[in-house]
Formats: C-alpha cells, sequence, structure tokens
C-alpha cells in the first residue's frame, strides 16, 4: 500500500536533533539533499504500490536515498542501515523529521528497493541529479567571480 507522503525535502531549521544545535548547511549530506529530483523519484516508485491493500511503503525518498548511500560509499546492505541509524545527517537526507537513534528499516529492505526502481529509472533519476549538481557548481563559480569582480575598485 502507498501513503500518501509529504513529497519534499523538510528546510534544515525544521529537522529536530534532540542533542540540540542545528546541522551544518554545508554537509555534503544537506547539499545532496537539495540535488535530489523528489517527483522523479516519487513517480518512479508510486505506481508499484496499491493505495489501499498491502503494508504501508517505505517513502520512495527514503528507499532511493539508502541506495544512494550505498552505492556512494560502497557498503554492505547491513551498514548501510547502520550508518544511517547513526548519522543524523544522512536521516535529514532522507526525509527524516528529526535524528533518531533507531535503526529505520531491517538491511533485507535494500533487496526491496532495488527492485523497485528499474535501470532506466535509476539512470533517468541520476542524470538529473548530475545536472542539478553542475547547475548547483555553475551558479557558485558565477557568484564568487561577481563578489570578487565587486570588490575590485
Amino acid at each position: 500500500m502507498k501513503r500518501k507522503q509529504h513529497n519534499g525535502q523538510l528546510s534544515i531549521e525544521e529537522f529536530h536533533v534532540p542533542f540540540g544545535g542545528t546541522l551544518d548547511p554545508e554537509n555534503r549530506w544537506v547539499l545532496f539533499a537539495t540535488l535530489m529530483p523528489s517527483d522523479e523519484i516519487e513517480k518512479a516508485y508510486a505506481p508499484q504500490f496499491s493505495p489501499t491493500t498491502g503494508a504501508p511503503a517505505k517513502p520512495a525518498l527514503l528507499a532511493f536515498g539508502a541506495l544512494f548511500i550505498k552505492q556512494r560509499l560502497g557498503l554492505s546492505d547491513e551498514e548501510t542501515v547502520e550508518k544511517i541509524r547513526e548519522n543524523a545527517y544522512m536521516q535529514f537526507f532522507l526525509g527524516f523529521a528529526g535524528y533518531s537513534s533507531k535503526t529505520p528499516f531491517d538491511p533485507s529492505m535494500m533487496v526491496h528497493f532495488r527492485k523497485r526502481f528499474s535501470e532506466e529509472d535509476l539512470n533517468r533519476i541520476t542524470e538529473l541529479i548530475v545536472e542539478r549538481g553542475k547547475a548547483m557548481v555553475m551558479e557558485t563559480v558565477a557568484s564568487a567571480a561577481e563578489e570578487h569582480n565587486s570588490d575590485d575598485p
């Protein structure tokens, strides 16, 4: 069963950190969160579920994000789940409302996550992430150049 989920990423200010403080907006997982094409991820994931029958599905961003973390860091399924459990930044990246020290899902779910995204879906989503990353870099470079030029008399 597919539950209707909040489809966007929480703002970094809304993410609850129980030990106080806030997350660093320059952390790589926070930056990766801005690159995720949530609509495309949801479009690839949602059609596989019935809105009325079956167990509720894990959120699309959690499923894709867990695969992204596993691939990016070269981890096993078990190690991926453990890294997510102990890392507030990864939990933010995956769309959690706040940090939790509880295991987010059983490592066996990774098998299901892999089955739910076709190779074409993964390629299309990856291309969108790369495009967004390039645009972010270009914007940063242009902004730095503009700032540098405005500093000259």
